[in-house]
């Protein structure tokens, strides 16, 4: 580790794995040393760190796995002079405090930089972002608390010393809150990371964190307890609590360990090497029909599907093997023409966009609590507890892509991933470590039993990918637009037809987001190529690199989908600081010695919110459709008119058609047409990448002055949704459209029957009904910039989390209508009153 990071290199070690500096042994016994200690498994419970040197007694464990006192050694307790041995408890005690003293002046060493950067964090000019800070200074504050509240406590005790004075529950409450430091650890490679990156990147913040080495002085805890229970009678009543503190700090350690060194808990394989864990995480698998949620474990030589097992309160948690399958047996085959795929279920449109509006409204209920009650955990837990509830479901159900795994020796099993990215992360992980000379094996049952138990300590994905498993929830991603520039790509060997597909992640799993056009017979594709894609709360952009396939006979059956080669992939975290600066962020992903070059810059959902009308009447753009269409004498603008045709003519089988971002700069050359009204318009179109068509439509309605479905109106129709008795929403709803002035609503109709007719071929191109009005609900709805800027909406997340989700239920409602004509509607104004 670099100089400059050693001030974070050193919470690892403290009450870890490092020897005391001070020495606080004062009678010079030497024990035996610690035997290894197994638990019931057979695995090791504290590999390799020595928290027990030659000072120290050892320490006795039942079969059951519990500690017991520790044998003092002949000639002191019992029997001793127990008025020496509290005397030597004092002097143990003595030292620690010293030590603690020190560290606790290290600690608030290292919050002295942390306040002046949390304070220019909110200036224009922030050294780091307040995300950074966090990150950096991760828990920091809460482990400085914790030694400071013991240091308090126990020494006024060490000042009034007697044989009456009790420490136990002091040291057992601090080994209770040891865990901090399990969270510490976690974070610590980021932290280190992101020191990094920001020490580059800024040479204000370097100067900084050069001066923050520190060196450690503190006394690993559980030596400690090991001296200060040699030193206290089994009557007193600090023994028990003593006893207790040092079974919960050497099970801390333990844990830490197995997560530092996993590979001391591994098993053999069949050719004697120790079997390590590659890669974890979790799956949903479709098993009898229905979807769970695994855990699943590559090991060196073989894969372990485990599920958690439900256990007490209390008791650590297990995993239970459904099955493995060694590498060797493995293969990706797809079906013969014998077998039939299984069905696989997927629950409708409208209650996955359910699950995220609950969830979105639950992230906006939390944040309002935080700030309204300061947080009260009560209520915070149980919203949290929904939204795990929520978030859990949407995981299990959400994925769609299917990734099957087959034996040699017959038996399937089929896995639903998100994304394309990690089923290829899962493929060439195991087709990686195919390539060495494996060998089939057969677990033993006490094996099987070994090697499943030891997942619960080698895992390196411990939570399910919630928003609700992190404390950060602070940070909940970027919300608006964010602009992608594909430019080029290099290291091809071979001439291929290539393409990228951009992805995002949103609501914890990856959502494809934008594909470029195919680049025939190339080593050098040079796409140019920009993309304007909606973010949900991201924080990562994925790039995936194709070879496309156009042989029809590599159709693969798990998906009836013609598989194109991935030829390589990578990511790039999406970071607020570097992506909202006004300027293109140019960067570069390497991917198997494949390089993609691409710029991005990101606009906010406040500033994407905002409808700008035209300084030029003119043209379409930014004009009132009722002055458009008075110009052009039509009942419907013809930009619509157009882009409706060309997309019912050759883009209604188009997968992801409205959902896939067009080309950015074709979508400008298309509006810069429609503004001057050129007469090549009908030849640009028809040349043109039918994303960008659709993009087209998407930007007009977005750039009107004011939605298509008015301002004046908007209050109703929220309102009219939220009605909970059928009759009475039909009544409103039906209301409010006769009261839209007529342009605006012949175009709202006509885009109505179009949108439906998209949807009828959802088998083809994956748009449903709901799909289609969560793209264009807010489009056709959201208020102008006087509206949306009223003072009932203060949070950009309110906006997203309930205007956006009620637009959204708007458009769905009328498309789920029945067809709705514009002359019965008009026919029936004469039995309503038109003022809303």
């Amino acid at each position: 580790v670099p100089g400059h990071f050693e001030w974070l290199n050193i919470f690892v070690s403290l009450f870890l794995c490092r020897p005391a500096d001070f020495n606080y042994n004062t009678d010079g016994y030497e024990g035996d040393g610690a035997e290894d200690r197994k638990s019931q498994d057979g695995s090791e419970t504290m590999p390799f760190i020595d928290e027990s040197p030659t000072m120290s007694p050892q320490l006795c464990v039942r079969p059951d796995g519990e500690a017991v006192s520790p044998t003092p050694p002949e000639g002191l307790l019992p029997g001793g002079d127990i008025e020496k041995g509290l005397e030597m408890k004092k002097l143990v005690l003595s030292g620690f405090m010293a030590s603690e003293e020190i560290y606790i002046n290290q600690l608030e060493a290292l919050l002295l930089p942390m306040r002046p950067l949390k304070a220019t964090a909110t200036t224009s000019k922030p050294v780091l972002t307040m995300e950074q800070i966090e990150t950096i200074f991760y828990k920091i504050q809460d482990i400085y608390e914790i030694h400071k509240e013991f240091y308090d406590a126990l020494f006024p005790n060490i000042q009034q010393w007697d044989d009456k004075v009790t420490v136990g529950h002091l040291f057992q409450k601090l080994a209770s809150q040891l865990g901090v430091y399990k969270a510490f650890v976690d974070n610590y490679k980021v932290a280190l990371e992101t020191v990094e990156k920001c020490s580059q990147a800024n040479s204000q913040f370097q100067k900084i964190s050069e001066v923050l080495s520190l060196t450690s002085t503190s006394l690993t805890l559980t030596l400690v307890l090991h001296d200060l229970l040699k030193h206290t009678p089994k009557e007193h009543p600090d023994f028990a609590l003593l006893q207790d503190a040092l079974r919960i700090s050497q099970n801390f350690l333990s844990s830490i360990n197995e997560e530092i060194d996993p590979r001391r808990t591994a098993v053999t394989t069949p050719k004697g090497e120790a079997r390590q864990l590659v890669k974890d995480g979790f799956l949903v698998e479709l098993s009898e029909g229905s979807r769970k949620l695994r855990h699943v474990f590559l090991f060196t030589d073989l894969l372990l599907c485990a599920k958690m097992k439900k256990t007490a309160v209390g008791r650590n948690q297990q995993y239970e093997c459904k099955w493995y399958i060694p590498l060797a047996d493995l293969t990706f085959q797809t079906l013969d023409d014998s077998d039939s795929c299984p069905h696989v279920q997927t629950l409708p449109e409208h209650e996955i966009e359910e699950m995220k509006i609950k969830i979105s409204v639950i992230k906006s209920e939390i944040q309002k609590e935080k700030k309204a009650q300061k947080g009260q955990s009560r209520i915070v837990d149980r919203l949290r507890k929904k939204m795990n509830e929520q978030e859990s479901c949407l995981l299990l159900h959400s994925p769609t892509i299917p990734f099957r795994i087959h034996s040699k020796h017959g038996k399937s099993y089929l896995f639903l991933l998100s994304s394309d990215y990690e089923r290829s992360e899962w493929r060439e992980s195991i087709q990686k470590l195919q390539k060495k000379d494996l060998q089939s094996c057969v677990l033993s049952t006490l094996e099987l039993q070994v090697l499943t138990s030891s997942c619960f300590k080698l895992r390196t994905v411990h939570n399910i990918p919630v928003t609700s498993n992190k404390d950060d929830e602070e940070s909940p991603g970027l919300y608006g637009f964010l602009h992608v520039i594909v430019h080029s790509a290099t290291g091809f060997k071979e001439s291929a037809n290539l393409y990228c597909t951009l992805e995002v992640d949103s609501f914890g799993y990856f959502v494809s987001k934008a594909k470029t056009r195919v680049f025939r017979d190339t080593t050098e594709p040079h796409w140019n190529e920009e993309f304007e894609i909606e973010l949900e709360g991201s924080q990562c952009l994925r790039i995936l690199c194709y070879e496309k396939c156009y042989d029809k006979s590599k159709l693969n059956k798990d998906d009836n989908e013609i598989v194109d080669k991935i030829m390589g992939k990578g990511q790039v975290q999406l970071d607020p600081q570097t992506v909202q600066s006004k300027n293109w962020h140019v960067d570069v992903i390497e991917m198997n010695g494949i390089k993609v070059e691409f710029s991005m810059k990101f606009t906010s959902r406040d500033l994407s919110l905002k409808r700008t009308p035209s300084k030029k009447q003119s043209g379409v753009f930014g004009v009132k459709i009722s002055v458009v269409t008075k110009r052009e004498r039509s009942k419907v603008p013809y930009i619509v008119r157009q882009c409706i045709e060309e997309v019912e003519k050759r883009g209604i089988e188009e997968v992801g058609i409205y959902r896939i971002s067009g080309v950015a700069t074709d979508i400008q050359a298309l509006k810069a047409a429609f503004d001057t009204n050129t007469k090549d318009i009908l030849v640009m179109l028809s040349d043109m990448d039918i994303n960008a068509i659709a993009g087209t439509l998407k930007l007009y309605f977005r750039e009107l002055p004011e939605p298509l479905l008015t301002d004046r109106l908007y209050p109703a129709f929220m309102e009219g949704i939220a009605l909970s008795d059928p009759a009475a929403k039909e009544n409103c709803m039906m209301h409010l459209l006769r009261s839209l002035p007529d342009p605006n609503l012949i175009t709202f109709l006509t885009l109505l029957e179009h949108l439906k007719r998209v949807a009828e071929k959802e088998p083809v191109n994956k748009m449903s009904l709901h799909n289609l009005a969560t793209v264009f609900g807010p489009t056709l709805l959201r208020p102008s910039e006087s509206e949306s800027s009223k003072p009932h909406i203060t949070l950009a997340s309110d906006i997203w989390s309930h205007d956006v989700m009620a637009q959204v239920q708007v458009l769905l409602y009328y498309l789920q209508h029945p067809p709705i004509s514009f002359a019965e509607l008009k026919r029936n104004t004469l039995y309503f009153s038109t003022d809303v």
